[in-house]
């Protein structure tokens, strides 16, 4: 993976950071975006640069289709190309069916299938035979099994037909597209231990929560040589929630 760059998007916190940090100790140099955390992005790149890699940040919200397409030209300009995309960035809104707002649907579906849509579509105007598109979804793309998550996991349902779709039209090229979906991760997002962790814990086959690096492992896989046939695959790292 040496000399290879990679657009990682959301990489300020959390997985997006454990991602980016993955990649750059396997040789990629790595820009990562992010919306308001100026001090986390830096810290992210200085990790980055750490370990040996060149890194760049750019704020890009992920409900703001232009400024993601200006990563992704950033990222290539300041780079020079682009071999892996990561479509991290995401939100976790929940609550009562009822009282979801259209203005919460229109922000959710921008900052997930919108959002992938047009940095897939961006990116692949870059990249080469041997080019890596991987979207981080959720286990509740798979299996709900409690309520108040309708809006998000019909969200993240969204990117398994997006991915089988890149799939098929990238293959011809080289290009691969896959979908990690993770389970209850510790991030600030979803502490371990939170209010609602012991009740994630059980939903569990291994009644224990992933760690941000589980999921960036397999991430590094993809991205790497050990994917080059894998494509429109949908891989769960969620503790067995989902078996």
């Amino acid at each position: 993976m040496a000399g290879k760059v990679a657009l990682v998007t959301g990489g300020s916190r959390g997985i997006g950071a454990a991602i980016a940090r993955r990649l750059a100790e396997n040789g990629v140099d790595v820009a990562i975006t992010y919306e308001r955390a100026v001090e986390r992005a830096a810290a992210t790149v200085k990790g980055i640069e750490a370990a040996g890699a060149r890194g760049m940040a750019y704020a890009a919200p992920a409900a703001d289709a232009v400024a993601l397409v200006d990563a992704v030209e950033n990222t290539v300009a300041e780079l020079g190309r682009l071999d892996i995309l990561v479509n991290n960035a995401g939100i976790a809104p929940h609550g009562a069916l009822e009282d979801m707002t259209l203005e919460e649907v229109d922000r959710v579906l921008a900052v997930h299938p919108r959002a992938c849509f047009v940095l897939a579509q961006a990116a692949a105007r870059h990249m080469e035979e041997g080019g890596r598109i991987i979207t981080i979804g959720s286990s509740l793309a798979e299996r709900v099994p409690y309520p108040g998550w309708t809006l998000y996991a019909m969200s993240k349902s969204a990117l398994i037909g997006l991915t089988k779709g890149l799939a098929r039209d990238l293959g011809p090229r080289g290009i691969t597209a896959n979908l990690v979906h993770p389970g209850s991760t510790d991030t600030e997002m979803n502490p371990a231990d939170g209010p609602d962790a012991d009740e994630e814990r059980r939903y569990t086959a291994l009644n224990r929560y992933c760690s941000p690096d589980d999921i960036a492992s397999i991430v590094a896989h993809l991205a790497g040589e050990g994917g080059r046939n894998i494509t429109g695959a949908s891989i769960a790292v969620d503790a067995g929630a989902t078996a």
